[in-house]
């Protein structure tokens, strides 16, 4: 359909001459105005002239381990977002089990001459995985940012969130509830993220409430990722009569709220509860989740612009980009009241 002057004028609120300038992209024109031209265009419905399209810089190649845990269909949104901004578009992959791998990926996307390839949580993350995988690609060259899960042998830029951190934060909020046995609950502990907690939980349990190792190895259960292995996990601590469990994830979280429940215990009362993520809804559950907020929007803008410098040869520096988590408090930690009772 033509487009006709004087209804996109009037639309945009400028002159007729104004849009003659935009549409044959001639100089003279704010960067403002020009947008409400073309914001105009697409309003009523003209096919933008073919010279003001936007054209992709490239693909871009986004690999999240999977969707089910809220924080990862975030960092994709969030990263899919920084990449269109700087012209790129982004080929987003999700592993499924038992569906295509990681590897797999990668070899789809370098068949797509994909221009980087940005990998969240992946195998870098998994302290047993063959390394080879990644120092083959960087070798090629292919650019790649790898997020949350340090690796110092791949020379390649890194953005974590600081999971020690994060593990003192909790303590530290808990202690000053007055909590004394806290328990950690995590994942299988060969992933980076998860001995950092740990690291992070022992040093602050030890310095604030003078833990020993030994009690604090009976503090600590580790089971798989998800409600069900949260459930699983808090339910060795609450026999040894925790009053607070730290949660590797949001979602273990809610296993760890579910298992007391399922025992009548209530949730902040008899035993609180600290997530890790602030992934999105946690504010909605019942009871909202205190929890360590991951800052997902600065840590894709890094992880883009550092993909970005690469791909253009401007080599970002080969280390470690640490960001601080925020500890958000809820309605699921409460001042802690006597210990639960220990079987004998």
């Amino acid at each position: 359909m033509r487009a006709r002057l004087s209804d996109i004028a009037q639309q945009a609120q400028v002159s007729e001459a104004t849009v003659s300038r935009v549409l044959n992209d001639r100089p003279g024109v704010s960067t403002d105005t020009r947008q409400a031209v073309l914001t105009a265009l697409d309003v009523l419905g003209y096919e933008r002239p073919a010279r003001l399209r936007k054209r992709s810089a490239g693909l871009v190649g986004l690999i999240v381990p999977e969707l089910n845990n809220p924080i990862f269909p975030a960092f994709a949104q969030e990263i899919e977002s920084s990449l269109a901004q700087t012209g790129y578009t982004p080929v987003l992959c999700t592993q499924t089990p038992g569906g295509v791998t990681e590897d797999e990926y990668v070899e789809m996307l370098l068949d797509r001459q994909v221009s980087g390839i940005v990998f969240v949580s992946g195998l870098h993350a998994d302290t047993t995985s063959d390394r080879d995988r990644y120092r083959r690609l960087t070798s090629r060259p292919m650019p790649i940012v790898l997020i949350n899960g340090y690796a110092p042998d791949i020379d390649a830029p890194f953005i974590s969130c600081d999971d020690r951190e994060a593990g003192e934060l909790a303590v530290s909020h808990l202690v000053a509830l007055g909590h004394r046995r806290i328990g950690f609950i995590s994942g299988p502990d060969r992933f980076t993220p998860v001995q950092r907690k740990i690291d992070g939980y022992r040093a602050a349990m030890q310095r604030l409430v003078g833990s020993t190792a030994a009690e604090l190895d009976a503090l600590i259960s580790l089971s798989l990722f998800g409600v069900e292995g949260g459930d699983a996990a808090s339910t060795k601590l609450l026999d040894a009569g925790a009053t607070a469990i730290i949660s590797g994830s949001d979602l273990m979280a809610l296993g760890a709220v579910r298992a007391a429940r399922r025992r009548g215990l209530s949730v902040p009362g008899d035993l609180s509860v600290v997530g890790f993520d602030d992934s999105p809804l946690t504010a909605f559950t019942d009871p909202p989740l205190t929890t360590l907020r991951q800052p997902v929007n600065p840590m894709a803008v890094a992880a883009v612009r550092a993909l970005v410098d690469e791909i253009n040869g401007h080599a970002a520096p080969r280390s470690e980009y640490v960001f601080r988590p925020e500890l958000v408090v809820r309605g699921s930690t409460a001042v802690a009241r006597s210990p639960l009772a220990v079987p004998a």
